[in-house]
């Protein structure tokens, strides 16, 4: 995703911050790798698989930008976006207070709040080129759900669950757990939806300011 010419810090700046994030998430994976969470646990929990989602789009856009490789597409960015925006979301109003969810306190800042927040900022510095329409917001909704889909079963399997509103062994039950999903549902698509009138407003924005209607990345990219 080639910056404009105008933001040509935009693709160091990618760079700079997908390798701190992966950093963050070297350290606490090494302490899952080495204590009781495990490998397998640690690729379990949505924070960490939407951060190194992040780190990926981050990673390669900025060295896209650098190179002029073809950027990253809008609709990946903005499922990105949205699935940060959840981790902080959920993280700021429900998990901060479970002791099960405490890890390297510097690395949970990083992956909770830091890498959400500018995530965020990306995207509404450098907006989609062409409108986010609805049927993609619904389809950013498709990950989220094969993720709650395979932490039940596995949790059924090996008896760990990696959110406790997704254990059925606490009260409330099945039932419970139901509810959570459908909640959770529902929040992907509300702040999903939220994400694509933002980036829309701002490259709308964009538009009018620059008094073009660019067809894709590269016409605005200038030479990245």
């Amino acid at each position: 995703m080639p910056a404009p010419a105008t933001y040509s810090w935009l693709a160091p700046a990618r760079l700079a911050v997908a390798a701190f994030v992966a950093v963050a998430l070297g350290f606490s994976g090494y302490r899952a790798a080495t204590d009781a969470t495990g490998v397998l646990n640690f690729f379990s929990y949505f924070t960490n698989l939407s951060n190194l989602a992040g780190i990926a789009v981050l990673g390669y856009g900025g060295w896209a930008g650098l190179t002029g490789r073809r950027p990253v597409p809008d609709e990946l960015r903005g499922a990105v976006v949205l699935y940060l925006a959840i981790t902080g979301l959920f993280y700021g109003t429900l998990l901060a207070t479970y002791p099960e969810q405490l890890v390297i306190p510097w690395v949970s800042d990083v992956a909770h709040r830091v890498m959400p927040l500018l995530a965020f900022a990306d995207w509404l510095i450098d907006p989609p080129v062409r409108r986010i329409r609805p049927v993609v917001v619904l389809g950013w909704t498709a990950f989220p759900l094969l993720y709650l889909t395979y932490a039940l079963l596995r949790g059924h399997a090996v008896d760990w669950y990696p959110y406790v509103f997704l254990d059925p062994s606490r009260h409330g039950g099945y039932r419970r757990v139901a509810g959570a999903c459908f909640l959770m549902t529902a929040a992907f698509l509300l702040v999903g939806a939220a994400v694509a009138a933002l980036g829309n407003a701002a490259a709308a924005h964009r538009d009018a300011r620059d008094g073009t209607v660019p067809r894709g990345r590269h016409a605005r990219a200038g030479t990245g």
